[in-house]
């Protein structure tokens, strides 16, 4: 399957989380930038899609990465960063959200596990009332020290 094939709008993501959950899948989202990939983001997908059969990721777009981390970012585009997520094992589908959050996308995936970086209390990530009203899990991963798009973005400036 090309990686491109793991690529999916919401209205094409949604048939195939149906067919997953038909078949007793274990649905798992995360969500980030991913510019950059680096180990700490390797590990931390990896490990998230432990939590289940199935990984979704939400993928900032180019503006709101630009919103969030300044004008200079993000060095990948959204498509080179959706492609390159494709191509780890452990990814199941990425699809991309402009919005601030991606509060909406957990709403429309209403995953059975939701994770994200051990930088967060449980109870602060956006999409934890979703998921617990539908008797689901919130996760944290601990974080690989030493590793951030940031932090390699200064080591390049120097």
């Amino acid at each position: 399957m090309p990686t491109s094939a793991k690529i999916h709008s919401i209205a094409s993501l949604l048939p195939l989380l149906a067919r997953w959950r038909a078949a007793g899948e274990r649905i798992v989202f995360t969500n980030g930038c991913f510019d950059l990939l680096h180990l700490g983001h390797v590990d931390y997908l990896e490990q998230a899609r432990a939590f289940g059969d199935r990984l979704v990721v939400g993928l900032n777009s180019d503006s709101s990465v630009s919103r969030l981390k300044g004008p200079s970012r993000p060095v990948n585009d959204e498509y080179a960063r959706a492609r390159i997520l494709a191509a780890l094992a452990f990814t199941d589908a990425i699809t991309v959200f402009a919005e601030e959050t991606p509060y909406a996308l957990i709403q429309q995936v209403q995953p059975d596990v939701l994770v994200k970086g051990n930088d967060y209390r449980a109870e602060d990530i956006v999409g934890y009332d979703v998921v617990m009203a539908r008797g689901g899990r919130v996760e944290t991963i601990p974080m690989v020290a030493g590793y951030s798009t940031t932090g390699t973005i200064a080591k390049l400036h120097g």
